[in-house]
Order: C-alpha cells, then structure tokens, then sequence
C-alpha cells in the first residue's frame, strides 16, 4: 500500500443530545451527554483511513488555541501524518451539534481557521504529492479559499498520475454543480449523499443522479443511502450495497467514516463491491457511539464485526 493525501476541514465539535424542542430564548432545557470530539470531513476521513492500517496525510488548518491542540493531538493518536496541517490565528473551526433521540442532528457552525486556510498550486504539487498514490477532497464547499482552486488541484493529481476523490458534502453558497462541475472531468471517485444528490443535479432516483453526475465527467459514482446503504454506479455496472440493522445514537461523521472506509478498501485491492460492504459496516459501527469517529475500529476489528453479521 501507498499513502493517501487528504485536503478538507478540521473542527471541534461540541455535541449535545437529545435535543428535541426548539429552544426557548430565557429557559433551560436538560439533557443527557454535552461531549467534545474530532470534526471535519478532512479530519473525520483521515482518522478512519489511519484507523485502518493506511497511510495519510492530511492538509487543513487549525487555530493557536486548545480546541486545536485536542484535534491535533487526536489525529496524530490514530497515526494521521500531521506534518502539513497549519496553525492559524483565527480560532480553530468549531460545531455545536445539536443530536435528537432518533441520532439525527443539527449543525452550528463557526468557519474560523477553515477560512483562513489557502493553497498555492505549485506549492501542493510541489511539498504535498510525494510519496501517495491518491489525492482525497473532503468537503470541496467548506474552505473558502481553497474552493476557487479545486480543478486545479485535482487536475495536477492527476497528471500526475494519482487517482482521485470528493466526498461532495453541503454548500452553504448553494452554488452545487456550478462549482463543482469544471472538477469532474478529475475526479475517479465521487462521493454524495441524497440530500446533496439532490441539490447537485435535481434528480432524487439513482440512477438519475447517476448519469447526470457521470455525465459532467466522474468515473464512478458512490451515492451514500444512510440506513438503505450504498448505490456504487462504476462505468460498466451498477452495484447494490446494503445496510446493516442497528440501533442508532449519532449520525455525526458517518458519511466522512463511510467515504474513509470505502478508500482504505480499494488501497487494500478490494473491488468496488467489498469496498462497499466494508464502508457500509464502519458506517453502522460509527452511528453506534456518540461522536463522529468513536466507533471507528482497527482493519482486523471491523472484519470481525463484519464476519460476525455476515453468520
């Protein structure tokens, strides 16, 4: 196996739960776990693919401050190559993740680093390519600054001859295929739930999604169901991944865990379809535990997990 290069955010997050009412300016609502844990597509994706036996580095920005420091300090537990992740003078991006009894949540964001984060081109081909073998953009909408340069990233991945990824994640500009477009022609492999589906293309079926994505240039197309698993559309077939059954407390960070999986995977050979199955079960074991990347677990104990609900 080679290494993997990972670009997105990197958050703090602060998560509450349950969470049911709206709240009431003047009151106090009660209630059961107020935790602190790692967030960000970049972070969450890096985290799994070290859990997971692969090398990574991560680019993304932090602040000077304590919130940094845990997020630091828990990327390099796991095994994530820190080396390229910068410290800013704003403060470290920060969310309240307000989670209901049903694991659903809501987000309160603050950008902070993140917005401060910029890449120069010659500079990522320069320090940033050597020694992997695939490029990974997470949430291609949530650094400002570096959202004008996504094209010309992937494009330079390429050309020199890495494979490539986007986990598409929401856009808050509500710009979608406007700005993710010119990127496709790039991208081998394509991340996106339903809800951004949706927003991206206007479809809500499949295979509709599928085409209208393939069509502006992505190779293949992972479409991630939540509960009903996964829809992979490749250039020559469709494959159909289901979900596991189980009891769920947080969605936080399943879709980055899944999408981290799914990488470590086919860094390991697996075809599409394992590829699948895997993420799916690193997904279910995520939405277990409070925290995106709580119930994330080592390669050899997510495939005891898995053998365990294939019997």
């Amino acid at each position: 196996m080679s290494g993997v290069l990972c670009t997105g955010n990197l958050v703090f997050d602060i998560l509450v739960r349950p969470v049911e009412e709206q709240a009431v300016w003047g009151s106090t609502t009660v209630v059961e776990s107020v935790e602190q844990n790692l967030g960000g597509n970049g972070a969450n994706t890096s985290y799994t693919l070290a859990r997971l036996g692969v090398a990574v580095r991560l680019l993304g920005m932090v602040g000077h401050d304590a919130f940094g420091d845990f997020v630091l300090a828990k990327l390099t537990a796991a095994g994530v190559d820190t080396g390229a992740i910068r410290r800013s003078q704003a403060p470290t991006a920060t969310s309240v993740v307000l989670i209901n009894a049903r694991g659903d949540r809501r987000f309160l964001h603050r950008y902070g680093s993140s917005a401060e984060i910029s890449l120069d081109p010659d500079e990522f081909e320069r320090e940033m390519l050597p020694g992997v073998s695939h490029y990974h953009l997470g949430s291609p909408f949530a650094l400002p600054r570096v959202r004008p340069l996504n094209t010309e990233l992937l494009r330079r991945a390429r050309a020199h001859g890495l494979t490539t990824s986007v986990d598409t994640q929401w856009d808050a500009k509500g710009r979608w295929l406007d700005d993710l477009a010119p990127s496709l022609p790039y991208v081998d492999l394509l991340f996106v739930n339903e809800d951004e589906a949706r927003m991206l293309t206007g479809h809500t079926a499949p295979d509709e999604v599928a085409r209208a994505l393939r069509s502006c240039g992505a190779r293949t197309v992972v479409l991630k169901l939540g509960a009903k698993g996964c829809a992979v559309f490749t250039p020559e077939t469709r494959i159909d991944s289901p979900g596991f059954d189980v009891p769920v407390v947080d969605t936080t960070g399943a879709g980055d865990c899944f999408a981290g999986a799914y990488l470590a995977a086919l860094e390991r050979g697996r075809l599409h379809a394992d590829a699948a199955r895997f993420a799916n079960a690193v997904g279910a074991m995520c939405i277990q535990k409070l925290g995106a990347v709580e119930g994330v677990a080592s390669y050899s104990e997510t495939e005891a997990w898995l053998a365990r609900k294939t019997h």
